[in-house]
């Protein structure tokens, strides 16, 4: 795998552009990004797609010879139509003849819409609504839809990212699915999400695996069985390509010692089973079966099924998409066996968290550089389009004599560029898991500057590439509207354009003044702040269910930096004021 450009201490890009999110979010995480779900909970196998090969037009393209209509149909994931970037915009496929349709799938790139309708026609001019939404999520996303049409059209009225437009992957259209000749789901009754009850505990972790086949190749190195059972949700198992992705795939543990399962969880990456049993075995030769289903639905499932065995195993035998079986996490929870105990996390806090872990008031006299104490200075030429340079040596981050530091940057030619300013982290000095993280920080205005607080998992520093380590974005401005701010979780199955957060209003200009930005973040999930205001509450139980997997149960360190230019806030021009100062009072960290 490829890991991002880093400078200094290894500080990767901070968001990649929606536009772009494919070709720099495949080199750090392969085939993710390629899984497209082409079946969902609410179809049949007696679906097909109709809409695959067929003539595609669109309001507009992106670029000239790229991203045309056509590659959203062209049963490639590596392929993707995106538009101009403007709010008003439609892209439509031509099914060639009237057709029962059934269900639109949309596959959305990082850049997708909020606000989106689905409309069908026979003669390609008069339109009937078959859908409409105005909260759209993005990703993977399944349509149930009735009526006939040969032309099938999205019009699409909102945009996730105002100054980008739109994109997909795939859109495909679906005829068929469930009849009243179809036979009834063989599933039992759907699991809850409870905990094994009394004195039930894990027992798979760190314990031998096998399965049918796995993945080890530039896309996914390794992917062996082992890492689901690693208690890391950043890793995974998968199968291998090399013979093609065919049923049945499976992966098995050896629990060292007979055991009675009580759950079974499984996080699922997006190439995930439809169909599938867990069985048991005393002897990994014959197997009987403690839960089966032909409806799975991908992301988390939390199965209470009772069985007796040494191995519990996992047997695929229907395929979500193209792809093969991956598993994130596979958990198995019970008593008796051979468990070995994972490494302890920390004790959720008691909010509000009042001891005081790292503290920074930078009341140093004015002109003095940030105590390499307790920060590195992050130098060197960044990422994402940004065109600044970050100094070396904190040229660009001093005390102002006032209780502040101030960021600043310039227009000053340095190592080839005309722009420097400052990023500063704490990693190797100082990280932590669980807290409440705050920073009193007053934000510059002007077209093109980035001013960002957040978070890198430490694992970063000792070698596991971005975005495997995690980031957390608990504030980022754009310049160019101080009246919002972002807060933001990247993770391999949800990053860049495509990240876990929103936008959130101010209510004020974020530049007149000092206001505290800070996230409170627990086993349970990360809550964000703005001058202690609720603005976004990030679940991990959601997370899980919803995007992937959470992986920020570990320790992270602390950075501040001050951005020009670059795909995310968009370009200086002549209005931008140089130099621009980003003043922070302090940064605190409370367990």
């Amino acid at each position: 795998m490829t890991s991002p450009v880093t400078d200094g201490l290894g500080t990767p890009r901070k968001r990649l552009s929606p536009a772009r999110f494919l070709t720099l979010g495949a080199a750090v995480f392969g085939l993710l990004a390629a899984y497209f779900v082409a079946t969902t909970n609410a179809a049949s196998a007696a679906e097909v797609v109709v809409s695959q090969g067929k003539t595609a037009t669109a309001s507009s393209t992106e670029a000239a010879g790229a991203y045309q209509p056509g590659e959203a149909v062209d049963g490639n994931n590596g392929t993707r139509w995106a538009s101009a970037f403007s709010a008003s915009q439609w892209w439509q496929v031509d099914l060639g003849a009237p057709t029962a349709v059934s269900r639109i799938a949309i596959n959305w790139e990082g850049a997708y819409a909020k606000a989106f309708t689905i409309q069908f026609s026979a003669n390609g001019s008069s339109y009937t609504q078959a859908y409409a939404t105005t909260t759209g999520t993005g990703g993977q996303q399944s349509i149930a839809v009735s009526g006939t049409a040969r032309y099938v059209r999205i019009n699409l009225t909102q945009r996730a990212l105002d100054i980008y437009g739109y994109s997909f992957w795939e859109f495909q259209v679906f005829s068929g699915g469930t009849t009243p000749t179809d036979p009834p789901p063989t599933t039992t009754p759907p699991p809850t999400t409870t905990p094994p009850p009394g004195t039930a505990r894990l027992l798979s972790y760190n314990k031998p695996a096998l399965a049918s086949t796995s993945q080890n190749d530039v896309n996914c190195n390794p992917c062996t069985p082992e890492k689901a059972f690693d208690n890391d949700p950043a890793s995974r198992w998968a199968t291998s390509s090399t013979n093609g992705w065919v049923d049945p795939g499976w992966i098995s543990v050896d629990l060292g010692a007979t055991a009675q399962i009580s759950q079974v969880v499984l996080q699922w990456d997006p190439a995930y089973a439809r169909a599938y049993q867990i069985q048991v075995s005393n002897d990994n030769a014959t197997w009987s079966s403690i839960y089966s289903t032909t409806t799975g639905d991908g992301l988390k499932d939390v199965i209470n099924a009772t069985g007796t065995g040494r191995y519990v195993r996992m047997y695929g035998t229907a395929r979500s998409s193209a792809y093969g079986y991956s598993l994130w996490e596979f958990s198995v929870y019970g008593t008796g066996g051979a468990p070995v105990n994972p490494p302890a996390k920390p004790a959720d806090p008691a909010f509000p968290a009042t001891r005081l872990v790292f503290e920074d008031n930078f009341n140093e006299g004015a002109g003095t550089k940030p105590s390499t104490a307790k920060w590195t200075y992050d130098p060197g030429v960044p990422q994402n389009g940004e065109i600044q340079y970050y100094t070396p040596n904190s040229e660009n981050a001093q005390t102002d004599g006032q209780g502040n530091l101030v960021m600043e940057a310039r227009r000053q030619d340095y190592q080839g560029r005309q722009y420097t300013s400052a990023r500063m982290n704490t990693g190797g000095k100082f990280s932590t898991q669980y807290g409440r993280f705050e920073a009193r920080i007053k934000v510059p205005k002007g077209n093109g500057l980035w001013p960002a607080f957040w978070m890198m998992g430490d694992d970063f520093l000792s070698g596991r590439p971005w975005p495997y380590n995690g980031e957390i974005d608990i504030m980022e401005v754009l310049g160019r509207n101080t009246s919002e701010m972002y807060t933001t979780l990247h993770a391999p199955a949800y990053n860049g354009g495509g990240g876990y957060g929103q936008k959130n209003a101010a209510g004020v200009d974020l530049s007149q003044d000092f206001h505290v930005y800070a996230a409170e973040w627990d086993s349970k999930g990360i809550r964000f702040f703005l001058d202690g205001r609720l603005v976004f509450d990030a679940k991990k139980d959601t997370v899980e269910n919803t995007r992937g997997p959470w992986i920020f149960d570990h320790k992270f360190y602390l950075i501040l930096n001050l951005a020009v230019g670059g795909d995310f806030p968009g370009p200086i021009d002549a209005t931008t004021p140089f130099p621009s100062r980003m003043l922070v009072d302090y940064v605190r960290v409370y367990q």
